[in-house]
């Protein structure tokens, strides 16, 4: 994706703390004709500056807090201070020559993810993109006008597409849940009892958070509540069917997407509770997707043989903005298709395809790893280490230069760390056992709500050899 010099199609940044403000912001530079890009409000200036030199926007909309941050950290962009704009008079006549002027396959917003590499990307997705996806979440999870979302994620974090846009879709209500609310999960079960909240969108990490506190037990449940999803993370069995024993007549629904898929791409509707040692599968494409499960050949993997997800349909980005060469990495001809042009994005996660159809996840590609000659993935040692009932939480790390396999655990018990490693190997092959266990009563979290692991491994890791 390159930037166009004229007007239209310029981005417009928005600098904002979460709040209404923002979506309207959101709906304005769209009004415009001109995508959005969501800023974290406490995103470190020089990241902001690298975002905004890789976009060339036409402006900012922030406050008077962010413009005076964006001012001391000599960032010149134009400056558009939100509480002015919301005063002002429109332009009813260039709002309606832009709107005219607009297109389905024009872009709807620009969101930067680091990924695996650390390296930010402008995912580019376009309005058809967001309008399929929406419509089909309406249509098979039977959301309607009645229901009322309740909003966890940032807005610069995909999920937060679910929350905007089905409301804009549908003219339900979405619920941004006060931030502070997630450290306290029986006020936060109580404030979305009091908003009749029916419908979450949440990444595992706050539900663990929820599960392990007790509230489920404890507090009064919200109990407008019918529809539970989460994406982001590998969700656990254990606090998965916490949920599902406090909330037996909900539906959940375990999803799988990459920002550069509009957010979801398969989906799995939880029909029972798993045992503790089995997987959640992340199950079939939604529609208007496809999922390729492709060997190191580029040949099509057969049932049960494992492979890189690739993935392809309306959903998938435009690429990523004024970044031709990752863009080509990322985005490739379809190699199973040589008749007409079908881009498909390459996941770089492995899967397989179960009997009954259902897609497995396996982990990363980056994070399968070769330790003394045997093939490991960490996240099978997770998955080992989360069966454990005295661990809130984990996370496995490999240490390239140490050889060695560090495992975080989140949990307020004592831990001695033979007794875990020879607990593990029930479980696991010798091979796979981590050589350090560090314990922690609470991980870093990103701006997301996902496990921060580069903040684990930097401080923990890389700074300690």
């Amino acid at each position: 994706m390159k930037s166009t010099e004229t007007g239209r199609m310029k981005p417009i940044m928005v600098y904002l703390p979460k709040s209404i403000g923002s979506i309207v912001s959101f709906i304005g530079c769209m009004y415009a004709s001109s995508p959005y890009v969501p800023m974290d409000y406490a995103v470190p200036m020089a990241r902001f500056k690298a975002t905004a030199d890789n976009l060339s926007p036409s402006a900012v909309i922030t406050d008077a807090e962010g413009s005076r941050r964006l001012s001391d950290a000599g960032i010149g962009v134009k400056i558009l201070i939100y509480d002015s704009l919301a005063d002002g008079d429109g332009d009813d006549d260039a709002v309606n020559a832009a709107i005219g002027a607009a297109s389905d396959l024009d872009a709807a917003y620009i969101m930067y993810t680091s990924g695996s590499t650390g390296t930010p990307k402008g995912v580019t997705i376009s309005h058809r993109a967001v309008l399929d996806y929406v419509g089909w979440l309406a249509d098979t999870f039977d959301i309607t006008h009645q229901s009322v979302i309740g909003m966890q994620s940032a807005f610069h974090f995909d999920n937060s597409v679910f929350d905007i846009f089905l409301a804009l879709y549908l003219g339900c209500r979405t619920v941004i849940i006060p931030e502070q609310l997630f450290m306290y999960p029986k006020m936060l079960l109580d404030y979305m009892r009091q908003e009749r909240i029916s419908v979450i969108f949440w990444v595992p990490t706050v539900m663990i958070s929820v599960a392990n506190s007790g509230a489920l037990e404890e507090a009064e449940l919200p109990d407008a509540l019918g529809l539970i999803l989460f994406a982001g993370e590998v969700m656990p069995i254990r606090q998965l069917n916490s949920w599902i024993e406090a909330y037996p007549e909900c539906t959940f629904v375990n999803m799988y997407g990459p920002t550069e898929s509009t957010d979801i791409v398969l989906y799995y509707v939880v029909d029972r509770k798993y045992e503790i040692c089995q997987t959640l599968p992340i199950g079939v494409p939604c529609a208007n997707m496809k999922a390729i499960i492709l060997n190191d050949d580029g040949k099509p993997c057969k049932t049960g043989e494992q492979g890189e997800l690739y993935i392809g349909g309306s959903g998938v980005a435009m690429g990523y903005w004024n970044a031709p060469e990752p863009t080509e990495q990322a985005f490739i001809q379809n190699p199973l298709n040589n008749k007409y042009r079908d881009i498909i994005y390459r996941t770089g996660d492995l899967v397989y395809e179960a009997e009954d159809g259902n897609i497995m996840f396996l982990g990363r590609a980056d994070s399968q790893i070769k330790l003394r000659g045997n093939r490991i993935e960490l996240g099978d040692i997770e998955a080992a280490a989360a069966a454990q009932a005295s661990v809130k939480n984990c996370c496995a790390i490999f240490d390239p230069d140490g050889e060695e396999i560090y495992l975080f655990l989140e949990t307020d018990a004592e831990i001695v760390a033979r007794k875990f490693i020879s607990e593990l190997k029930k479980h696991i092959p010798a091979y796979m056992a981590p050589q350090k266990i560090i314990v922690m009563q609470s991980f870093p979290h990103t701006p997301s709500g996902k496990i921060d692991r580069q903040s684990l491994k930097k401080t923990y890791i890389t700074e300690r050899n």
